[in-house]
């Protein structure tokens, strides 16, 4: 997507992103304005913001975009997901408020959609990541030292099938796979709270001692809005999958934000784990394990 007219604006929660985003953003010489969210964006981040407002300051928020007449926003950073009745107070001046209860009961992806009708219903196109800066994107292939073999293959085909045959229902973006046996499936408490139960659990069962392993697979959900919703990892997520005891790391290539990839690289072969990208686009849900590696 090209975009030549106005600042591109950032809505800034949690995390390292907002600034990779912003830092991409000016590198092309384009103008920047930076909206973060108080109490998620990082406090540095938060000094240098061209704007700060409370995450259901809805009203603020929007005069803030106005003002700016941005040619496009993008959203970028963790942020979690409020109490329903804030949001139903919050957006109640913007939208209706049966089509809100509807959107809270529908989970992540639903109210994420919301959003950004209400930012494009006032002129302010949305973009992402795959717009702004692709190079932040997993590529293809492994990344790593260590590459998988077939067990991690078979571990990633199944992992990939379950996710898929899953995205219907709005869970999480990523599953925890030892062979053919499903360990984990990501909630609303996010990748790094799941690995943290597959390692509780291994702890406290016979599994690390008869099948010790396993491929954390994180790819996107079918149908989701991947401007502001991309599955992503980064040093840390290795490390607690290290801690797991897994054996690597497999995401979808141009779908994955690796949040700085050289150190994810480098904690992986340290930890001794493989990290693999998977061109979901050209590769068939039966023919997954031959293309894995």
């Amino acid at each position: 997507m090209t975009v030549d007219r106005g600042p591109i604006a950032i809505l800034a929660g949690a995390g390292q992103l907002p600034e990779l985003m912003a830092d991409r953003v000016r590198r092309t010489g384009r103008d920047c304005r930076v909206l973060a969210f108080r109490g998620f964006a990082d406090a540095a981040l938060r000094k240098k913001a061209d704007a700060v407002v409370d995450l259901l300051d809805v009203k603020r928020a929007l005069a803030c975009l106005q003002a700016w007449r941005p040619s496009a926003v993008t959203l970028a950073g963790g942020l979690r997901r409020p109490r329903p009745s804030a949001v139903l107070n919050a957006f109640s001046a913007f939208r209706n408020r049966e089509e809100l209860s509807d959107l809270m009961g529908r989970g992540d992806d639903q109210l994420l959609r919301g959003v950004v009708r209400l930012l494009e219903e006032k002129g302010m196109p949305v973009v992402g990541v795959l717009d702004l800066a692709p190079d932040l994107l997993a590529p293809a292939g492994v990344q790593s030292a260590r590459a998988p073999d077939a067990r991690d293959r078979s571990a990633i085909e199944t992992g990939l099938r379950l996710l898929r045959d899953l995205s219907p229902y709005d869970v999480g973006q990523a599953a925890v796979v030892a062979g053919e046996r499903v360990l984990a499936i990501e909630g609303p408490e996010g990748t790094d709270r799941m690995l943290a139960r597959v390692r509780a659990a291994g702890r406290a069962s016979m599994w690390r001692r008869t099948a010790a392993g396993g491929v954390l697979v994180k790819v996107p959900k079918e149908g989701q809005d991947l401007r502001v919703d991309l599955p992503a990892i980064g040093p840390r997520t290795v490390a607690w999958a290290a801690k797991a005891g897994l054996d690597g790391i497999a995401v979808a290539s141009g779908r994955t934000l690796i949040v700085d990839r050289d150190e994810t690289v480098r904690v992986c072969d340290r930890r001794g784990l493989f990290l693999v990208g998977i061109d979901l686009a050209s590769l068939e849900p039966s023919s997954a394990q031959d293309h894995a590696a």
